[in-house]
Parts: C-alpha cells; sequence; structure tokens
C-alpha cells in the first residue's frame, strides 16, 4: 500500500481529526479514495479483478444507500402529508408559542394545512367558525407537532 493511501486510511497523529460526527465513509470519500489508489497502483503489478470488483461492488452499495436516504426522506415528507390531512374538520388542541416565548394551550377546529419548509402546519377555527390568531391579529400556523389531543 503506498504511503498516500496509507495517509487517507490511517492519517498521521499530527494530522486534523476528522470529523468525529460523520465516521462513515461517503460517496465523495470512496471516490476519492478509489483515485488515490489507482494512480498510485504499480503499472507492473496492477490490482487484481477481484479487487476491482469488490471496491465497485462497496461503490454501488454506496451509491444505493444515498439513493434510499433520499428516497425514504421524500416518503417521510409525503407520508407526513397525507397524515396531516386526516386533521381538517378534527377538533385538536395545541401548544401555542407567542412572540414573547410564552406557551400555552388552543383549541379549536383544523381549518387548514399548509406546507411551510416543507413541514406541515394548520390553522384553527373556534366554535363560531372564526379563525383563531395571535395578539397581532395574524392567524395562527402551528406545526403538528404541536398538538396535545386530538377529539
Amino acid at each position: 500500500m503506498s504511503s498516500t493511501i496509507a495517509g487517507l486510511i490511517n492519517p498521521p497523529s499530527t494530522a486534523a481529526p476528522a470529523a468525529a460526527s460523520n465516521s462513515q465513509l461517503g460517496q465523495d470519500e470512496f471516490l476519492k479514495l478509489l483515485t488515490v489508489q489507482l494512480q498510485n497502483q504499480n503499472p507492473l503489478q496492477p490490482m487484481d479483478n477481484t479487487q476491482s470488483i469488490a471496491q465497485l461492488a462497496q461503490f454501488s452499495s454506496v451509491q444505493a444507500m444515498t439513493d434510499l436516504k433520499s428516497s425514504f426522506s421524500s416518503f417521510e415528507s409525503n407520508f407526513s402529508v397525507m397524515q396531516s390531512a386526516g386533521l381538517i374538520g378534527k377538533t385538536v388542541s395545541a401548544s401555542s408559542v407567542d412572540a414573547t416565548g410564552n406557551s400555552s394551550s388552543v383549541s379549536g377546529t383544523v381549518k387548514t394545512i399548509s406546507i411551510i419548509n416543507g413541514v406541515p402546519e394548520f390553522t384553527l377555527v373556534d366554535s363560531s367558525g372564526k379563525l383563531l390568531t395571535d395578539s397581532k391579529g395574524v392567524p395562527l400556523q402551528l406545526p403538528t407537532s404541536a398538538i396535545l389531543s386530538i377529539g
């Protein structure tokens, strides 16, 4: 193994440590490592086919995991929206935080569901059908995570 590849796999102790929170080899890092390995191999003793196939399989696995993560994230967002749509017309109690940071409980019937920055939020109406608003008269937009009870 060349010293360049060894340095990538086991960096010298004087090198700055990698981010501890991301200990897995990502797609970009894998491609960089493979490129360095290919650049530094001995042309008279190239890597055998078994090693090449194993590395390509690893790369395919990394790509598949990346695609799966993206697909699951999309599914999770769509599921959250579908689940939230089922709240329309239901009576809920939710926690509301005002501009000063004070928390209070509000109750009403879910009138609308909106997606704001990928998060489903809802508005409530009181028993007379009037939209619940904050102290400035702006309709309350509450995230579904603020729901305390349904029904």
